[in-house]
C-alpha cells in the first residue's frame, strides 16, 4: 500500500540558509529533492512575498499555503499546515538549507525552475470523451470528483467508481507525477466504459476531518459515490487500488456493487501486511535476519496490543539504537483510530458473501501487498464469477520494475503496464 501520505509528507517542511546580500531577489519557482530514508520527495516552492506556496508533485499536493521571510543570508519559509519550516542560504545559483518538520531535520538544496519527469502515459486533451466535475456527500463531507463518460453513453453503459489506496491522494491517485487513475479512466473511456474518480476526504477539493476516521468511514465515502452513479447508470461497479481494492470487496460483501476490479487489494490482515512491509524494508537496509526477526517480533507485539486498545510496552533489548527509536515512533504514530482499525482489518471471513463478478490483479514484485498470500485467499474463498491473476514483473503500482521497492517508483517512466490495462478492458467488455 502506498504510504507516501501527506503525514509522510509531514517529513517535508522548509528551512533555508543563504549567503547573498541579494536575498530580496529570491522569488519565483525553486525546486529540490528531499531524501527521507530511502524515499525521495520532490518539493517545488513558489517564492513570493505576498503569496508563497509549496507543491509536492510526487504526492499530488499543490498550492499549500506558506509564508516567506527574508533573512540576512537568505530566506525562511514556514508551512503551518504541515508543521514545517525551511531555512536556506542564497548561493546565487542555488539555495542551500535545511527542511525541518516534527523535530526532524533534512538537508534540502533548491535550484531555479520546476522538476519535471517524463510520464508518457498521462492523458493529454483534447479527449474523445466527456469529462464533468461532480460532487457528492457522505453526511457533512463533500467529495469532489471527475465523471468521465464515453461518446454516446446511456444508462446501460458500465461505470466504475475508482477508490484510491491508503493515505491522502487526489482523484488521479497521483504519486511522483504518475496519475494512474487518469490513465485507467482514459483507457476505459476509449473503450466505452465510464468512470468516476474523486479526491480523498480532507484532500484536494474534498472536505472532511481526518482526525478520527477509519477505513469504515472511507468505505462510506465510496458508497456515497456509488449511490450518485446509480441515479444515472444501471450497471455500477468499483475499481479500487490497494486499500481501495479492500474497500471494493467490503462493499461487494454488502451487495452494494455489481462488479469489482481489484488492483493489489489487501485481503490478509493489516497487521500482517505491515509486518511483511517492514521485513522487506529491513532486508533492503542490510540488517541481519536475526535483527529483522527480533524487530518484527517486538513490532507484532505492539500491533497486537494496539488492536485491542492497549498501550504497548516496548522491549527493544538487542536492537540497534535506530531501530529502537523507530519502534517508539511506530508506537506513537499507530495509536490512532485509523491504524487500530486497519491493523485488525481482515477480509477472509467476508469473501463468501461476495456474489458479483470479480477481477483481482496483483503484481508478482509488489513489496507492499504480497501477491501470493492475498490472491490465494481469493482463489480459496471467493465464490461466483472470478478472474484472479498475478501480473508478472510489476510492482504495487503495476509498473514493470527491477525489485519492486518503493524507491523505484519515481524513476520509472511507465505509469501502468499496458497488459494490466488490456486485461481490465477485456474483462469488463466480456463481463
Amino acid at each position: 500500500m502506498k504510504q507516501l501520505r501527506l503525514t509522510l509528507f509531514a517529513l517535508a517542511a522548509i528551512l533555508a540558509m543563504g549567503v547573498s546580500a541579494q536575498t530580496n531577489q529570491i522569488k519565483g519557482l525553486w525546486s529540490g529533492k528531499l531524501k527521507v530514508s530511502n524515499i525521495e520527495l520532490s518539493l517545488v516552492f513558489h517564492l513570493d512575498d505576498e503569496n508563497c506556496t509549496l507543491d509536492s508533485p510526487d504526492q499530488g499536493a499543490k498550492g499549500i499555503a506558506a509564508k516567506m521571510e527574508h533573512t540576512a543570508t537568505g530566506i525562511k519559509v514556514s508551512v503551518p499546515s504541515i508543521n514545517a519550516v525551511y531555512e536556506g542560504v542564497n548561493m546565487g545559483s542555488s539555495i542551500m538549507g535545511t527542511f525541518k518538520q516534527h523535530g526532524r531535520t533534512f538537508p534540502l538544496t533548491l535550484t531555479p525552475g520546476a522538476l519535471k519527469r517524463n510520464r508518457p502515459q498521462t492523458p493529454v486533451a483534447p479527449y474523445p470523451y466527456q469529462t464533468k466535475e461532480v460532487s457528492f456527500n457522505n453526511g457533512s463531507v463533500v467529495l469532489k470528483g471527475t465523471l468521465v463518460t464515453p461518446e454516446g453513453f446511456s444508462r446501460k453503459t458500465p461505470v466504475l467508481l475508482m477508490v484510491t489506496g491508503s493515505g491522502l491522494q487526489n482523484r488521479d491517485e497521483e504519486i511522483y507525477e504518475h496519475k494512474p487513475f487518469a490513465v485507467i479512466a482514459d483507457a476505459l473511456a476509449r473503450q466505452g466504459i465510464a468512470t468516476l474518480r474523486y479526491d480523498d476526504r480532507g484532500f484536494g477539493e474534498s472536505t472532511g476531518s481526518l482526525a478520527t476516521i477509519t477505513t469504515e468511514d472511507l468505505k462510506k465515502d465510496a458508497l456515497a459515490g456509488i449511490d450518485l452513479l446509480r441515479k444515472q447508470f444501471d450497471n455500477v461497479g468499483i475499481l479500487g487500488h490497494s486499500e481501495g481494492g479492500t474497500i471494493g470487496f467490503m462493499l461487494a460483501a454488502e451487495q452494494k456493487v455489481d462488479f469489482v476490479v481489484s488492483l493489489a487489494a489487501m485481503i490478509v490482515s493489516g497487521e500482517q501486511t505491515l509486518l511483511d512491509q517492514n521485513r522487506w524494508a529491513l532486508q533492503q537496509a542490510g540488517y541481519t535476519q536475526e535483527i529483522i526477526e527480533r524487530y518484527c517480533k517486538v513490532l507484532e507485539g505492539v500491533f497486537d496490543e494496539l488492536k485491542v486498545g492497549g498501550n504497548p510496552v516496548l522491549n527493544s533489548e538487542g536492537l540497534p539504537t535506530e531501530l529502537a527509536q523507530n519502534l517508539q515512533a511506530v508506537k506513537s504514530q499507530s495509536s490512532t483510530p485509523y491504524m487500530r482499525y486497519f491493523l485488525a482489518l481482515e477480509l477472509s471471513q467476508s469473501l463468501s458473501k461476495i456474489k458479483c463478478p470479480v477481477l483481482a490483479l496483483n503484481g508478482t514484485k509488489d513489496r507492499q501487498v504480497d501477491a501470493e498470500s492475498n490472491l490465494s485467499l481469493l482463489r480459496k474463498d471467493l465464490s461466483g464469477k472470478k478472474d484472479i491473476r498475478a501480473i508478472e514483473g510489476v510492482n504495487h503500482l503495476f509498473q514493470h520494475c527491477n525489485t519492486g521497492d518503493v524507491s523505484e517508483y519515481k524513476d520509472i517512466e511507465e505509469t501502468i503496464a499496458p497488459e494490466t490495462l488490456n486485461i481490465i478492458v477485456a474483462w469488463l467488455k466480456k463481463m
